[in-house]
C-alpha cells in the first residue's frame, strides 16, 4: 500500500489522570490525522497499543502511514518515553499490574471522546499490546465502548504457552549461544556484554531478522533502557522467563467473548509461534490469522507494504 502524498497533520496531548495511591501522573498521545476525508473510514479512529511492556512504541511508526483514510492514535503508556515515569516504583508488583493499563486504556479512550455520541474505533495491539487489547475487547464485546475491529499483532493469550516457545526456540540455537545465556543466567551476571550478545543472537532469529536493527526499533530499546522499570517488574530481567505479574497471564477461557471481527498476525520466524497464536484463532468466533512468511515478531517493519495492505483491507472491509 502506498502511502499518501501528504503529510498528516499531527496533534499531541497529554491524558491526566491518578494511579492507585493518589499520585498525579499523565499519559502522552499523539493522532495523524486523516488526509482523506471523503471516505466513510476516516471517521473510524485506530487506536495503537505497543508492547513491552514498556517498550515505547515509536518502533510501531510505520502504522502511521495508515492515516490516509483515518486518525491514527498512538500513545505512551504509563512507565515510558514521554508519559510519566516512575522508577521509584522498580519491584512493585502491587502497582504495575494488568488492571493499572486497562485503567490508562479506558481513559485514554474516554479522554479521546472515541465512543462519545455513537463513535467508534478500531483497537490494535502488538505482543504485549495486543494482551491489552484483547483483555479490552472481552470486556467490552458489545456496546458503546466496544471496538468496532480488534487487531491482535504477535499476541499471546497465555504466558505458559509464551515461555515454553520462546524456550523451545531457544534450543534451536548454536550450542555456544545457549552455553552463554545458561551460565549467566546460573551466575546471575545477565547484565554482561556477554549475554546480551547472545540474547541480540536469539532476537536476528525470532524478533526481527533485519540487519541492522531498523532506527525506530533501537530507538525503542534505547528508551526502554533508560528506564526498564515496567518490563523488569512485570515479565522480568530476560527474555526467556517471566517472574513478575505476568508469569500468571492466561485470558483463554474468556477469548470467546471476543465477538467483534478481529484479525491476528504473526510471522513465520516469531517468537509468538503458531502456538501461542492458535487459542486466539479456535475460541474468537470472527476471526481470519495472517501469517508473514518473510518475518520475525516485527511483520509491520520486515513486511511493511504487505503487512499495510493487510490491515488497511481488513479495516475497510463491510464484513468479516
Amino acid at each position: 500500500m502506498s502511502d499518501s502524498a501528504s503529510s498528516p497533520k499531527v496533534t499531541e496531548g497529554d491524558y491526566a489522570w491518578h494511579v492507585p495511591g493518589g499520585a498525579a501522573v499523565k499519559t502522552h498521545y499523539y493522532m495523524h490525522h486523516p488526509t482523506d476525508t471523503t471516505t466513510t473510514e476516516s471517521k473510524i479512529p485506530l487506536l495503537i497499543l505497543h508492547g513491552g511492556p514498556g517498550i515505547p512504541g515509536v518502533y510501531l511508526s510505520t502504522l502511521s502511514k495508515l492515516h490516509s483514510h483515518r486518525p491514527v492514535i498512538f500513545y505512551d503508556q504509563l512507565g515510558c518515553a514521554r508519559s510519566t515515569r516512575l522508577p521509584e516504583k522498580m519491584g512493585d508488583e502491587a502497582f504495575w499490574t494488568v488492571d493499572l493499563f486497562t485503567r490508562e486504556l479506558d481513559g485514554v479512550i474516554a479522554h479521546l471522546g472515541l465512543t462519545e455520541g455513537g463513535r467508534q474505533f478500531d483497537l490494535f495491539g502488538h505482543s504485549w499490546g495486543a494482551m491489552l487489547a484483547a483483555t479490552y475487547a472481552a470486556a467490552n464485546p458489545t456496546g458503546s465502548l466496544s471496538p468496532r475491529k480488534l487487531i491482535l499483532a504477535s499476541g499471546l493469550a497465555s504466558m505458559a504457552d509464551w515461555i515454553s516457545e520462546v524456550n523451545r526456540l531457544r534450543r534451536t540455537m548454536p550450542r555456544e549461544v545457549q552455553d552463554v545465556l545458561d551460565r549467566c543466567e546460573r551466575n546471575g551476571t545477565t547484565d554482561s556484554k556477554e549475554y546480551e550478545e547472545a540474547v541480540g543472537h536469539f532476537y536476528s532469529l525470532f524478533m526481527i531478522k533485519m540487519d541492522p536493527m531498523p532506527a525506530d526499533l533501537a530507538k525503542a530499546f534505547e528508551l526502554m533502557g533508560q528506564d526498564p522499570t515496567v518490563y523488569f517488574t512485570m515479565f522480568g530481567r530476560n527474555e526467556f522467563s517471566c517472574n513478575g505479574p505476568l508469569k500468571t497471564w492466561d485470558m483463554t477461557s474468556d477469548l470467546h467473548k471476543i465477538v467483534i471481527p478481529t484479525l491476528m498476525t504473526n510471522g513465520w520466524y516469531d517468537e509468538a509461534t503458531d502456538v501461542v497464536q492458535r487459542p486466539f484463532f479456535h475460541s474468537i468466533p470472527r476471526v481470519k490469522w495472517v501469517q508473514f512468511a518473510d518475518s520475525a515478531h516485527m511483520a509491520h517493519i520486515e513486511e511493511e507494504e504487505r503487512y499495510l495492505q493487510v490491515v488497511e483491507d481488513f479495516l475497510s472491509a463491510k464484513a468479516v
